[in-house]
């Protein structure tokens, strides 16, 4: 079977891999891709936003199965023109990956199914949004309603820092209106499932650090290490997110006649009261796909065709009990203003353990040199007994890679730890 993703990331790298290791799959290719997925899959100049031309590229290349990797595509509608041109689809369609591109639409549908989540307003104005966060008081939550690169989230430990998150989301990427939020308490974990619309397969557990520097300081950003299985999110925990928080949802979803299809992500906080939605997302987490499906033992190509084609109820999902734990290797300046075009060297160094990986996100050759060519550039993963095992692998790897402009955290995992 030819199967295309779309995306270049390291969430897509990480994927094209899985899928790679699959004896089902014929022809792989990715749109556009990156200088590692050109290792294992074709890279193809396609506008992935386009639904046209993502049909007619599939059309010609008899493509069996189209993954959708980021969320821009599944808001662009592209999901929806392929499946009603009789294209296999792994993704949900545009109305039900609204659990991702509108905040406020997630929290209607936590409001209507009974999903704990933190109390909130939404907003269309700054006025309004700057009123209401006087009258709450800090530390508070700022929240852009739409796509926003993962950078839409502002936690703002004072009132005057949460006024300016206002004007800067408002002027920003996804600012048409926010949702302001109280400030939840206890760790984070990321919870991934697959779906096709009826049945629901858990998937597996993460712990992200969204932080840009050690220590849990600086900005947020779209994730600088992960770790699965994360020891915080136990299986009891597990069971408790998925009754109270994703079937209702999902339900609630199905009920309104937009059923959701692909892999959902629950982005949760481990409260004293139990697990409570942050937010969702309506694809794999980047990085934490990275570091879940080097421990996947199923075909991941036939769960995502089983997902497309509404046979979940049919597989199971197996994982080692090993840990994978991934570091983000960032251009500096990251999440702000970055240069690209810096090259990277020690690559094959790096990855000689066979317990590792490198997972490249923001990458593209200039003639057979690899450069940076993005903000999160690298996603070093590893596999161990352990996360402290893991974790070492991990590091080892980061320090072989050569790369002026480059940075990492260094405390992924301390949590665990």
């Amino acid at each position: 079977m030819n199967v295309l993703v779309l995306g270049g990331g390291g969430r897509e790298h990480a994927m094209c891999w899985a899928i790679a290791r699959s004896e089902g799959v014929g022809t792989l290719s990715c749109a556009p891709g990156n200088a590692g997925i050109a290792g294992i899959a074709e890279c193809v100049a396609l506008d992935i936003l386009d639904p046209a031309a993502v049909i007619a590229h599939c059309r010609s290349h008899d493509i069996g199965l189209l993954v959708i990797g980021p969320e821009a595509p599944l808001e662009a509608g592209v999901s929806d023109a392929a499946r009603a041109a009789g294209i296999t689809v792994f993704g949900p369609g545009q109305a039900a990956a609204m659990l991702e591109t509108s905040k406020a639409f997630t929290k209607e549908i936590c409001d209507a199914s009974g999903a704990p989540t933190a109390r909130y307003a939404a907003f269309s104005t700054p006025d309004e949004a700057k009123a209401y966060i006087r009258e709450q008081g800090a530390p508070i939550v700022v929240k852009a309603d739409g796509l926003a690169a993962g950078k839409g989230v502002i936690v703002a430990e004072t009132v005057e820092s949460a006024l300016e998150a206002v004007d800067t989301i408002f002027d920003g990427p996804g600012g048409a209106s926010v949702v302001i939020e109280e400030m939840l308490t206890g760790e984070e974990a990321s919870f991934f499932v697959l779906t096709d619309g009826k049945t629901v397969l858990p998937l597996a557990g993460a712990q992200d650090h969204k932080r840009a520097r050690d220590g849990d300081n600086g900005p947020n950003t779209g994730g600088m290490g992960a770790y699965s299985p994360a020891p915080a999110f136990s299986s009891q925990i597990e069971a408790q997110a998925l009754e109270k928080i994703v079937r209702p949802i999902l339900g609630e979803m199905s009920a309104r006649g937009t059923p959701y299809i692909g892999v959902l992500y629950a982005g949760l906080m481990l409260t004293a009261d139990g697990p409570k939605l942050i937010e969702i997302n309506a694809r794999f987490g980047d990085p934490e796909c990275q570091c879940i499906l080097p421990r996947l033992k199923t075909d991941f190509l036939a769960l995502l065709l089983a997902c497309a084609n509404g046979k979940l109820a049919q597989q199971k999902i197996e994982f080692s009990e090993q840990t994978c734990l991934t570091v983000v290797m960032a251009a500096k300046g990251y999440p702000g203003t970055y240069e690209r075009g810096d090259p990277i060297d020690g690559l094959d160094s790096a990855d000689a353990d066979p317990n590792v990986i490198i997972f490249h996100a923001g990458t593209r050759f200039e003639q057979t040199v690899v450069v940076s060519d993005g903000g999160r550039v690298l996603g070093i993963t590893a596999l161990g007994r352990d996360v402290l095992e893991a974790r070492n692998r991990a590091y080892d790897a980061a320090g072989a890679i050569r790369w002026d402009t480059g940075f990492y955290r260094s405390d992924i995992g301390w949590r665990a730890l």
